[in-house]
């Protein structure tokens, strides 16, 4: 997708290039650490589909079910969504192993860049792939995907506009089957577009958009289909589509069901469900080990947890300075440690808002808030905010912040515990706001309401074009930049790296802009998310991914 996913950290996150052993553990290391995994690998258990049982059911924990099944309209934009929505709608590039992108060809033929200048990409659609309705897949679904996402209608609640609002017009070619797209203003990264495709239907009108898929799709087109929507049991359930073209899927169904966190080790080894994501919860990887059945499946991911700032005029934290200084009187390697630090070997800080740790492109912006009480404090004390006993007060006003995050996690909690005793060494005061999972994002989140933030972020493999809109500041349509922190120079950058298809300049510029967005005090990432799992051992061609993305069709069971 063209914009990040997100998810509070009520909900399990998987993310890293700090990981652990299939095992649990080695022989050398008796407290059950690992070294970093490999960038570029996986551990899914891989088995050719066709020795695999036919049928069988995936059953699949989720947090939350879908807010909107639109994952382009604001309230859709949630990862565990996006696990859902991925086994039955058209994703027309897809990311493998090493983290390449290719041509999904259940759906393109090919997708090709037939001219720079000006830029038109031809997309020529598999004559066989169609919607669960019998409509064909054709260039008014491009076409209307276009419009809508483009950013000239602001009726349309948009997650982001990034690439579509560089589109001049989509066109038929030779058939309905062929589509060219051309370009008013260069866009490097095409391929995040259209991934994933919705019918023309849905972007037809901005009320369909907005709430037409609220409670459920209308339309699919993937090897699975919706069979059952019970939001009173809090489940969903996908089943086989007869009228899938590509190959057979080897589950019946597949299960998302709505599981505490604190109920993940239990219903494994229940059997109420094949998988957990293990992520920096110390407890659900001890569990994990004691399971009958169960293997620990480790890979890198592709997720951070952080703590967003806001610089909305209603926040504390609308002066950039008292951002700065807050930010140096917080240590990433004590959340790394603090929390990662008994079940991953020498967890470290992460020093980019765009590339992850064990990346070719990675490098450590982070110094304009290099951690540094004695810098916090001199800043503070500068800025006016005098220390009055415990805390820090200004014009008679005690200097509170009001962190937010979601409730239920005990890795939500630490984080917010270890903010609250680190802000509190340079007399600033924490006020911990732990709110309902199920509220968080519509209520919290997305209206800016917070001072601090707990949140992570999925990173895709399209860098610039899936943050762009977490960083750009635009007045009239926040989209993801909930704290609404940027600049003028942020935005110029960030729309210089989308325009260049150079790939050494187009990173060179986003390693300009990182380096003004630690600058913004925008928001501080603190450590990747092991990404790890603990899955049914019987469980084949699911696991731990990586970066790569899942095919549905091929996960099935041994036996």
């Amino acid at each position: 997708m063209s914009r990040r996913n997100w998810v509070a950290l009520a909900a399990p996150l998987t993310a890293a290039a700090l990981a652990l052993s299939a095992c649990g553990g080695s022989a050398s290391d008796p407290q059950g650490q690992a070294p970093p995994a490999e960038q570029g690998s996986w551990d899914i258990n891989e088995v050719d589909p066709a020795t695999l049982t036919d049928g069988g059911e995936l059953k699949w924990p989720v947090d939350q079910l879908p807010d909107n099944w639109n994952t382009y309209q604001l309230n859709g934009a949630v990862v565990d969504g996006k696990h859902i929505i991925d086994a039955v709608m058209p994703k027309l590039h897809v990311a493998d192993k090493a983290g390449e992108i290719q041509v999904n060809g259940n759906y393109l033929e090919s997708a090709t860049l037939t001219s720079q200048d000006p830029q038109v990409v031809t997309y020529k659609l598999n004559p066989r792939a169609r919607w669960n309705d019998g409509t064909p897949l054709s260039w008014a679904d491009f076409d209307a995907q276009a419009k809508a996402l483009n950013g000239t209608n602001a009726e349309y609640s948009v997650a982001t506009t990034t690439g579509y609002e560089d589109i001049e017009k989509v066109e038929q070619g030779a058939s309905a089957q062929e589509v060219e797209v051309t370009f008013k203003r260069k866009f490097g990264e095409w391929t995040s577009l259209f991934t994933p495709l919705y019918p023309a239907s849905l972007n037809a009108t901005p009320a369909e958009f907005n709430t037409g898929w609220q409670s459920a799709p209308k339309a699919t087109a993937g090897p699975f289909k919706v069979g059952t929507i019970d939001q009173t049991a809090k489940l969903v359930t996908l089943v086989r589509d007869d009228a899938w073209w590509g190959a057979k899927p080897k589950l019946d169904k597949i299960t998302f069901r709505v599981v505490d966190r604190s109920a993940l080790a239990d219903s494994l080894a229940s059997g109420a469900i094949d998988f957990y994501t293990i992520g920096s919860s110390v407890d659900l990887f001890q569990r994990a080990k004691t399971i009958a059945g169960a293997t620990v499946r480790q890979a890198p991911g592709t997720q951070y947890n952080q703590l967003t700032f806001n610089g909305a005029p209603t926040s504390i934290l609308a002066d950039k300075a008292l951002r700065v200084a807050v930010t140096k009187a917080l240590d990433p390697v004590v959340f790394a440690k603090g929390i990662l630090g008994p079940i991953a070997t020498d967890p470290q800080p992460l020093g980019n808002h765009f590339f992850l740790t064990g990346t070719s492109n990675y490098q450590d912006n982070s110094a304009p808030v290099k951690a540094d009480k004695e810098a916090a404090r001199a800043e503070l004390d500068k800025l006016g905010w005098r220390l009055e006993g415990e805390f820090r007060e200004k014009d008679g006003k005690q200097l509170d912040i009001r962190l937010v995050s979601g409730a239920g996690n005990p890795i939500t909690e630490q984080i917010s515990k270890l903010t609250q005793a680190q802000l509190k060494e340079v007399g600033v005061n924490v006020v911990i706001d732990a709110v309902p999972s199920a509220t968080f994002f519509k209520e919290y989140l997305i209206p800016g309401n917070f001072d601090l933030v707990v949140v992570a972020w999925k990173q895709d493999p399209w860098p610039i074009s899936s943050s762009r809109e977490v960083y750009f500041l635009d007045p009239n349509a926040k989209k993801q930049n909930y704290g609404a922190i940027g600049s003028a120079e942020i935005n110029a950058k960030l729309l210089a790296a989308n325009a260049e298809f150079d790939d050494a300049k187009r990173v060179a510029l986003i390693q300009e802009v990182d380096k003004l967005i630690w600058a913004e005090g925008h928001q501080l990432p603190l450590y990747l998310v092991p990404g790890t799992r603990a899955v049914r051992s019987t469980l084949a061609n699911f696991g731990s991914f990586g970066v790569a993305d899942p095919d549905y069709a091929k996960i099935g069971f041994t036996g």
